[in-house]
């Protein structure tokens, strides 16, 4: 039933307790030295509730102490602060003077704030059923020192000593009126209790549904960073292959060229190598663009519509094709992801009509309705057969539909054996 540790929290509770309760004694002298004409009867009151006090305080820094006493620690300080102090005052009531506060009723009423505190303490650390322990304990034991303890001492030490001037003694006081004073104070920590005992289970049930939550988000979190960092990685590789696969296929090409022509055009063959150094630089920079911002360095430079001009137009130099341009001037303004995605669709559908089609005319065009933007690059090559585009390398087939569902758009390839291919790209709310 008792903690073996007691938790930062109510450590922390304990500790202001009994900085209130030291706080509360000293509001409670000032109000009796303007009450009373002398202290001297009261002397032995403040004396037992202060040690009292001091102790309980001491205890709540004394970490030594907490670790040795263990689960005997917590109930140990609730009888400290509640029920000690409540036998010594009711021992002590004998040798007071009638005065404000200073009978059975005022002592009751003395006491009520520091068992209120004690209660608090109760009901946070062991709810409801030890709220009703913790009332009906302090009844019985008030009960007890009023009927028998206090009656024993008072044979024992002989008839208290008359007070001083300002002071009457007190009347014998019946059992009754103290069973009424513990009916009406237990009660009242009943249903004080209750609603502690009450709020505390919802403030538990909401840290316990905070912990999983935050919980269940660090485990999205961590996800979300996975699938981030896979999704670069898709996008390294596509950045790369767009770049360096496509700069190292046309110096290839541009080489082969060079060894057929060097025995016959030996002039032709120099002016193709001298293409394939200009590719060469054009590619190392590109790739050391793109691995560092991992964005087309010609659309930072040129934007989106010239970026697209000399792709084209470089393509079908390269392949020496026919080149039908169509751009709207000037273009809408785009999202950086959007003009990204049609830069690279456009490349990869150029480079594969220039190195894989055999093609002879090209035709690229990029047309606006309303919201909508849609890219349409066509050839009127070899073509391929689009059902068996698993079956073979087709990563630049396969990249080009993934840059198109990232955008938020429609990737449709249009191919049949010898008649060339079409490439259409929707983005439905590209603006």
């Amino acid at each position: 039933m008792f903690p073996l540790h007691v938790d930062t929290d109510t450590l922390r509770l304990l500790r202001i307790a009994g900085w209130m309760w030291l706080g509360y004694l000293a509001a409670l002298l000032v109000i009796d030295q303007a009450m009373y004409q002398a202290l001297s009867p009261l002397l032995i009151y403040y004396f037992i509730n202060g040690c009292a006090a001091l102790i309980f305080l001491g205890m709540a820094y004394w970490n030594g102490l907490r670790k040795l006493l263990k689960g005997v620690y917590l109930p140990l300080m609730l009888v400290i602060i509640a029920a000690l102090p409540l036998v010594f005052n009711h021992l002590v009531i004998s040798h007071l003077g009638n005065g404000p506060l200073s009978n059975s009723e005022g002592m009751a009423l003395r006491q009520l704030p520091v068992l209120f505190v004690a209660l608090v303490i109760t009901a946070w650390q062991y709810g409801l059923g030890g709220v009703i322990i913790f009332s009906g304990g302090t009844a019985l034991l008030e009960l007890l020192t009023v009927d028998v303890v206090a009656p024993l001492v008072i044979f024992l030490s002989g008839p208290p000593p008359m007070p001083p001037k300002g002071f009457s003694p007190i009347p014998f006081q019946s059992i009754d009126v103290f069973l009424f004073l513990a009916l009406v104070r237990t009660v009242s920590f009943v249903a004080v209790g209750i609603f502690i005992s009450q709020l505390m289970s919802r403030l538990r049930a909401q840290q316990k549904s905070l912990t999983d939550a935050n919980a269940r988000l660090t485990h999205y979190a961590s996800t979300l960073e996975s699938l981030a960092v896979s999704r670069e990685r898709n996008r390294l590789a596509h950045e790369l292959h767009d770049t360096l696969a496509h700069s190292l296929t046309a110096i290839s090409v541009q080489l082969e060229t060079v060894k057929a022509y060097w025995d016959v055009d030996r002039g032709k063959a120099l002016q193709q190598l001298d293409g394939s150094l200009a590719s060469t630089h054009s590619g190392a920079e590109e790739t050391r663009r793109a691995l560092k911002a991992l964005r087309a360095s010609p659309l930072e430079e040129l934007g989106l519509g010239l970026a697209l001009r000399r792709l084209a137009e470089s393509a079908a130099a390269r392949g020496q094709l026919a080149l039908d341009l169509e751009l709207p001037n000037p273009l809408p303004s785009l999202s950086p992801d959007v003009e990204q995605c049609l830069y690279r669709i456009t490349q990869e559908a150029l480079e594969n009509a220039v190195v894989h089609a055999g093609a002879k005319h090209l035709a690229v065009s990029l047309s606006q309705a309303g919201p909508a933007i849609t890219l349409t690059v066509r050839d009127d090559g070899t073509g391929f057969d689009p059902s068996r585009e698993n079956e073979v390398d087709h990563f630049g087939l396969l990249g080009m539909r993934e840059r198109a569902r990232l955008s938020g758009g429609e990737l449709a390839i249009d191919s049949q054996s010898g008649h060339g291919t079409t490439v259409t790209l929707t983005i439905g709310s590209a603006l």
